[in-house]
């Protein structure tokens, strides 16, 4: 199950997805998730899913790659669904002791599900596509405006920077942590709910050691290289916005346009 978990995951290629400005990258997947919540009917969702699948095929990150990070909200997806099914009121086609599942609840249920899954997949691809370092520079740039009113826009981005880049890492030391404990003959998947939370224990205590201590190691590093925060800093590299980044934001909000007409129709 961790090896499944990919967020903050970054895949280097050289496609269009790849060398796309960050800031681009990001704008495109806001219009993204506006598109997956403007969209009501199965004509429109078809449009966001024709979207996502050039993107993914643009991008040329494997389909399974996308798959596989589904895994670990497979649960939250099928609950949702569950609720959804049960407790949507409108015209009842089954009913036994208190639950009823309505047409209404089928199609909510259906949309809800495929809602989360694009938009999971949506805001994976971002991440696959786009280095830690890229992303950070994209959002504080993005969000430069708000140095005006005294917000800390680089130690936000610098904190966003570096939690993605130690999901990777804390999920490899989980995992090495489990095998440790699984040779000394720890079990995690059997017995009671109690008993599995009490296996844990062994993993979380030497997991949040190993966490603090990266932390201090970083925060020494940091300091031996004089950081002192964004006051004052420059850039290696300026982003600058190319011909490619306007031509696929203006397809995007064609298609967002296009969302919004279909959804105003009904369709």
């Amino acid at each position: 199950m961790l090896k499944d978990i990919t967020l903050g995951q970054y895949f280097p290629g050289n496609s269009l997805a790849h060398k796309l400005d960050p800031r681009t990258k990001i704008l495109l997947t806001v219009v993204y998730i506006v598109m997956l919540f403007c969209a009501k009917s199965f004509v429109s969702y078809g449009v966001v899913a024709l979207l996502l699948i050039t993107g993914v095929k643009v991008s040329g990150v494997a389909p399974r790659a996308l798959v596989r990070g589904l895994k670990p909200i497979l649960f939250i997806i099928c609950f949702t669904a569950v609720l959804n099914l049960f407790y949507t009121p409108g015209e009842i086609l089954v009913s036994f002791w208190i639950f009823k599942i309505t047409k209404e609840g089928i199609f909510t249920a259906f949309f809800m599900v495929l809602r989360i899954t694009m938009l999971i997949m949506g805001t994976f691809l971002l991440t696959y596509t786009t280095s830690p370092i890229a992303l950070t520079d994209g959002l504080e740039t993005l969000l430069g405006p708000l140095k005006k009113i005294k917000v800390p826009v680089h130690e936000l981005a610098m904190i966003m920077s570096i939690a993605l880049r130690m999901i990777p890492t804390l999920i490899e030391e989980t995992d090495k942590i489990m095998s440790a404990q699984r040779a000394r003959g720890a079990d995690f998947e059997s017995g009671s709910l109690m008993q599995r939370a009490k296996a844990l224990v062994p993993i979380l205590v030497p997991l949040f050691i190993s966490a603090f201590r990266r932390a201090d190691e970083l925060a020494v590093a940091m300091e031996c290289r004089c950081y002192h925060g964004g006051e004052g800093r420059t850039k290696l590299h300026v982003l600058h916005y190319q011909t490619r980044d306007y031509l696929v934001f203006l397809v995007y909000i064609g298609v967002l346009f296009g969302v919004l007409v279909l959804a105003h129709f009904g369709l």
